[in-house]
């Protein structure tokens, strides 16, 4: 008589934006293993760059709960769907239009966020990011909390704290030190400014890359970027930097003269799931919780403390930066910095005509 399995979920999972597929695991060889199963955890909100809302959230953090638990998977593969964004972080119009000067609700969001957080960190199963596009802010956070990353060469990485109101203290002050070393993880918080796939590779965020381009039945290397190691002007050695002039007007000649596939990136993954498929499991998780520690650790000692100080910053400069990305026109989508901080120096008042003050629209009529 077949023993009767307890179901150990906390839920079923049923929300707009998340879904949960099971693909048969495959040997190294191709050959399908009966009855065993790779997780495909779903970001599905590709008009909005795969950003999580808050229902999302919760979708996400029951997947990796069940997934966790299913006893037939191997591996968890956490993506979005598209071509265009892994995910670009929290779902920043309802940011906008319902946390920004609710900083009560938005403490009870980050509880969600952080649980979601904790889920992958304690999945017991591997998890490989596929990342497919952009994985930015919020997106990048849950990216660097799976065990393996795996990018198509297109896609640009980074946070975006400061810039828009926030600190990334959603998992990047913790985890990027780990992972890249803490000047280059100072650099990343504090400027935000996006590197390419190369870069991310280089500076060993990455598990591997893949070309993302085809062009003429080809895959090609991310025109946009030097993907050789070279030196600039100045002697620094450039590997995934940025073209400029001619050689990225070149570039972007090719990039629309190309298709992108990611048909290389899902044979990359699936090699990685095979590999994980031939490994004891008990001795795999166990391998998993010891390497997680180090960024456990910084995530478990700080995430309240963020959570509380992310959620009265909803109040003032979150407010302002969420409002002018939300509401500023396509190519201004930052406050006036100068304004805010010559504002700041004669004491002027948050509570007030500040935040209207330094919106896009005001520098426009400026």
């Amino acid at each position: 008589m077949a023993a009767i399995l307890k179901s150990h979920d906390l839920a079923e999972i049923s929300v707009p934006g998340v879904k949960v597929e099971k693909v048969p695991a495959r040997s190294p060889d191709g050959s399908v293993a009966p009855g065993l199963y790779n997780a495909w955890i779903w970001l599905d909100n590709p008009q909005q760059f795969n950003s999580y809302t808050t229902d999302m959230v919760k979708g996400v953090t029951l997947a990796f709960r069940n997934v966790s638990n299913a006893r037939d998977v191997s591996s968890v593969v956490f993506t979005g769907v598209g071509d265009k964004a892994f995910c670009t972080g929290g779902n920043t119009k309802e940011y906008a239009e319902y946390y920004a000067g609710h900083p009560q609700e938005y403490r009870q969001y980050m509880r969600l966020f952080n649980d979601m957080v904790s889920a992958i960190l304690a999945c017991d199963k591997p998890v490989i990011a596929r990342v497919n596009g952009m994985r930015i802010g919020g997106g990048q956070e849950i990216g660097m909390a799976c065990d393996f990353s795996v990018a198509q060469d297109l896609a640009r990485f980074g946070q975006a704290g400061p810039k828009h109101g926030s600190a990334p203290i959603g998992g990047a002050t913790d985890f990027l030190p780990v992972m890249v070393g803490a000047e280059r993880a100072m650099a990343a918080c504090v400027l935000c400014e996006p590197f390419s796939a190369h870069e991310a590779y280089h500076m060993g965020m990455l598990t591997d890359i893949t070309p993302g381009l085809k062009l003429d039945g080809h895959f090609i290397a991310n025109p946009l970027v030097e993907t050789a190691r070279v030196y600039d002007e100045f002697g620094r050695l450039v590997f995934g930097k940025p073209k400029t002039g001619e050689a990225l007007k070149a570039g972007k000649a090719l990039l629309a003269k190309g298709q992108v596939d990611l048909s290389a990136l899902d044979a990359r993954v699936g090699q990685l799931c095979a590999k994980i498929l031939l490994t004891f499991p008990d001795c795999t998780t166990k391998t998993l919780e010891e390497l997680r520690k180090p960024k456990l650790e910084a995530w478990n000692r700080n995430k309240e403390d963020s959570r509380a100080w992310l959620a009265l910053n909803m109040v003032t400069e979150a407010r302002a930066g969420f409002t002018a990305f939300n509401e500023g026109p396509k190519d201004d989508r930052e406050i006036d910095f100068i304004a805010l901080r010559q504002a700041l120096a004669r004491n002027e008042s948050w509570v007030g005509p500040l935040h209207d003050s330094i919106q896009p629209k005001a520098k426009q009529r400026a």
